[in-house]
């Protein structure tokens, strides 16, 4: 498809193998790193991104569902893929045909990959898993007075095999809550020692325990069952912290940028938008841009978000419509129609980062990079 609409996203090879490069020598040389790649690499583009990890050598990948799985496995055909939210009814030989590696926590996940190896007369732990703990986030895994039920699945002829167990820290920047989880966390591995069940892996910590070299107890853990941690670790590949904060051993991968439409001149008084809820204060030049909600600028930056355009800041004057906006640029000399905009990234000396968009709309860097929509061309560029 052929892109003519001047709005895209620029994203950068060697900033996220940059960023993968610092995170694997944070990880260290014993410890096992997937890359987390859900959600169209958190709006970066899973194809690509998955490309240029994979050639800085990433061992695994983390995805949403068998879906996004099965996509993957067409860029990358030999990596361990892991589908993080399960399998549902149907997709289980999807699982098997494509060699994939679902994460489980009910008697049905078991179930339904159990009768797969059945019709596929596969033999004894032919299908690897990675079996949830759910260890105080209430969202997905095991619980502790399950889990029997769900270990007395793994006998000698159901064709799967636990290659991890894992679970999700809620807090890891608490460590009266993460040592909390830890404790419910080792009761659940003793349960499979005990049960005669040993892990390759146990999978817990995300980008804030890699940046903050939390979670000790996990590694610790890990050793002393003769397994190897885990770690999974996605929004700091793409240049931010978990915690809001700009590390200095990341940079942004992606910038967002589109053009300048047209211009005009108000009158004061002049309204601006839906709502009337710009009115001009002075005779004001403004700029039209061709992005709105529906590529992902949030609507919640109406008359308060800003974007670059000649290296300073323009603030959005009125709400932000479905495909536009308006910028005020009376401060700003010689605009131009054609002139390039920054909404994401840098542009001379200014700086506007995801992370400062969620924080002016109350959110956080994950969404807002989620939110950049699919009629927003990725571009890959140095």
């Amino acid at each position: 498809m052929t892109f003519t609409r001047p709005i895209w996203a620029e994203i950068s090879r060697v900033k996220l193998a940059q960023n993968y490069r610092s995170l694997r020598a944070l990880a260290g040389p014993d410890a096992e790193m997937t890359a987390v790649i859900k959600a169209n690499a958190y709006g970066h583009g899973l194809a690509e991104c998955a490309r240029i990890l994979s050639a800085e050598g990433a061992a695994g990948f983390g995805v949403t569902c068998v879906e996004e799985a099965v996509e993957l496995r067409g860029v990358c055909p030999d990596v361990r893929i892991l589908a993080l939210s399960g399998l549902w009814p149907g997709e289980a030989d999807t699982v098997v045909e494509h060699r994939l590696t679902p994460s489980v926590w009910t008697t049905t996940h078991l179930d339904l990959l159990r009768e797969a190896a059945r019709r596929r007369r596969m033999g004894r732990g032919t299908i690897p898993v990675h079996l949830e703990i759910d260890t105080g986030m209430s969202r997905q895994g095991v619980s502790i007075a399950d889990l029997p039920a769900l270990l007395a699945r793994f006998g000698p002829v159901s064709g799967l095999r636990i290659e991890a167990v894992m679970t999700h820290f809620h807090s890891p920047q608490n460590p009266e809550a993460a040592a909390q989880q830890m404790r419910v966390f080792a009761q659940a591995v003793e349960q499979l020692v005990a049960a005669g069940l040993r892990p390759r892996f146990l999978s817990a910590g995300s980008s804030a325990d890699v940046l903050e070299q939390t979670s000790a107890a996990v590694t610790h853990l890990a050793q002393r069952v003769g397994a190897r941690r885990m770690l999974r670790t996605g929004l700091a590949l793409y240049g931010y912290a978990p915690d809001g904060k700009m590390s200095s051993l990341l940079q942004p991968v992606l910038a967002w940028k589109t053009r300048v439409t047209s211009l005009s001149w108000i009158e004061r008084g002049t309204t601006v938008g839906y709502g009337a809820t710009f009115n001009a204060a002075r005779q004001t030049r403004l700029a039209l841009l061709p992005v709105g909600y529906a590529d992902g600028f949030s609507r919640l930056l109406s008359n308060r978000g800003w974007v670059l355009v000649r290296g300073q800041r323009a603030p959005v004057a009125g709400r932000v419509s479905m495909d536009q906006i308006v910028v005020d640029v009376t401060e700003i000399e010689g605009v131009a129609p054609g002139d390039e905009v920054v909404l994401i990234g840098e542009q001379g000396s200014e700086r506007n980062t995801a992370q400062q968009i969620a924080d002016l709309t109350g959110t956080i860097a994950y969404e807002v990079l989620c939110a950049i929509g699919p009629r927003v061309p990725r571009v890959m560029v140095e």
